[in-house]
């Protein structure tokens, strides 16, 4: 238990602080990448592959780590570019994404840095829906500025394992499902796969949704409704949020909401694609009242409906 204490303390200093990681890398020569670093187990040379029939077109095969099997899936391919060469110059990023590993094959990993979520910007608008992208920055090289796409790891998996949201008849509680009619749930996410995933799921049980893209924008939203004199929790039955997002991070939101008396009790969930033994801990230590990993459909739901019967108990 003290280490995993220890865990928390660590990553929660850093996105307390509304900082993180980012593990830059190439799949092209001219374009710098980046993914969280949270999520990132390991980097290895790309090992011998075996193939695997009948799979995806962007798995390149299946990587043998210290005894695991892992997927490799062809980053550049997976974003629409042409598939990258299986090379010496190639690199393996093992990473740990909605309860599960897998290998992005990718090219020269360069380095890692450390910066705030305030220096990170949304993709443009007018980028369409078809980018694989979360957020952009900007690093400085020397002489030269350059531009860094962050991948949108959620939607590359989503298109590949094609996830389900159909929910499991026998686990919902028909005498809820009148109350939970037009109810509003606030969901937070820089990715639009996770959102719609998330919306999807709870439209079935006849919840109103309501999308913010990053922390900040979803705590303007909260405080100009409590300016124009909304009792948010009355009004909103909960809040699920990413941890990870562009100008704001989930904790800092959570934390900001919990220092407003406003709406300090509003119910928070984190639902994240990160894992790993010390989550439950971290959810305790930064004020959130439940922790989801994605992309758990039935729990979504039965988390609202634990909700519910709290609210009615009340």
């Amino acid at each position: 238990m003290a280490n995993i204490l220890e865990s928390v303390d660590q990553h929660t200093q850093l996105v307390g602080e509304n900082r993180l990681e980012l593990l830059l890398f190439r799949i092209n020569s001219t374009q710098l990448f980046a993914i969280n670093v949270f999520k990132v187990k390991e980097v290895v040379k790309l090992p011998r592959l075996s193939q695997m029939p009948g799979s995806h077109p962007c798995v390149s095969g299946v990587a043998n780590i210290r005894g695991t099997s892992i997927p490799v899936i062809n980053l550049r391919q997976a974003i629409g570019f042409k598939p990258m060469p299986l090379d010496g110059d190639s690199n393996l990023i093992i990473t740990e994404y909605n309860r599960s590993v897998q290998g992005f094959l990718v090219g020269k990993v360069e380095h890692i840095i450390n910066m705030n979520w305030n220096e990170v910007m949304p993709p443009p608008q007018n980028a369409g829906h078809n980018h694989y992208l979360t957020a952009l920055t900007k690093l400085q090289q020397q002489d030269r500025t350059e531009l860094v796409s962050i991948i949108d790891v959620e939607k590359v998996l989503a298109e590949i394992i094609r996830y389900n949201v159909k929910l499991d008849a026998s686990k919902l509680d028909e005498s809820l499902l009148t109350q939970m009619q037009g109810r509003k749930v606030l969901i937070v996410d820089d990715s639009a796969t996770a959102r719609h995933q998330v919306r999807d799921t709870l439209r079935q049980i006849g919840l109103e949704v309501i999308e913010a893209c990053d922390g900040q924008q979803a705590l303007d939203l909260l405080r100009s409704w409590c300016d124009k004199g909304g009792k948010i929790p009355d009004e909103i039955l909960m809040m699920i949020t990413d941890a990870e997002m562009p100008k704001m991070d989930g904790y800092r939101l959570t934390h900001e909401i919990r220092n407003d008396k406003r709406m300090a009790s509003l119910f928070i969930v984190l639902n994240t694609s990160l894992s790993g033994s010390f989550n439950n801990a971290m959810v305790e230590k930064v004020g959130c009242d439940r922790f989801i990993s994605k992309f758990q459909p039935d729990l979504l739901v039965e988390t609202v409906q634990q909700r519910m019967r709290q609210l009615a108990k009340a």
